[in-house]
């Protein structure tokens, strides 16, 4: 008995969480958005219009959702307030945001690994003319 208990104690494997590879992938539709829907492991697009929207970004990074916010079309005054306060917001919960192009950033709670990170093409033209001064 003692012994049974000792090898659950230190196997690899819970009795509740194994499953396959084919099973771990072949699940319906319906029940990963369920899975999604009680984890937070969204991905939410958004293009706001208005600074009144970011709140509503907030809303889903507080819910531990990831955010990818499309600035293109709001004026550029109102899109550094909506980036200035979605930096404030990401901050209080511990998250990050990243630009991934042009006007547009992705923003994540603190549960969410981003690896890698994406360059500006306009980064490198301006790091080359950095290092042909420097010589």
């Amino acid at each position: 008995m003692a012994l049974g208990k000792l090898k659950k104690l230190f196997s690899d494997e819970d009795d509740e969480t194994s499953m396959s590879e084919d099973e771990f992938y072949n699940v319906s539709e319906d029940e990963a958005l369920k899975e999604a829907d009680k984890t937070g492991n969204k991905m939410i697009l958004l293009e706001p219009r208005a600074y009144s929207e970011s709140q509503q970004i907030a809303d889903h990074l507080k819910n531990r959702n990831s955010v990818v916010v499309n600035l293109k079309r709001v004026t550029s005054a109102q899109a550094k307030r909506i980036i200035d306060f979605l930096s404030g917001c990401i901050y209080s919960i511990g998250g990050t945001m990243q630009k991934i192009g042009v006007g547009i950033y992705l923003c994540t709670p603190k549960n969410v690994n981003v690896q890698g990170k994406i360059s500006d093409d306009n980064e490198k033209q301006s790091k080359n003319n950095e290092e042909e001064l420097d010589w």
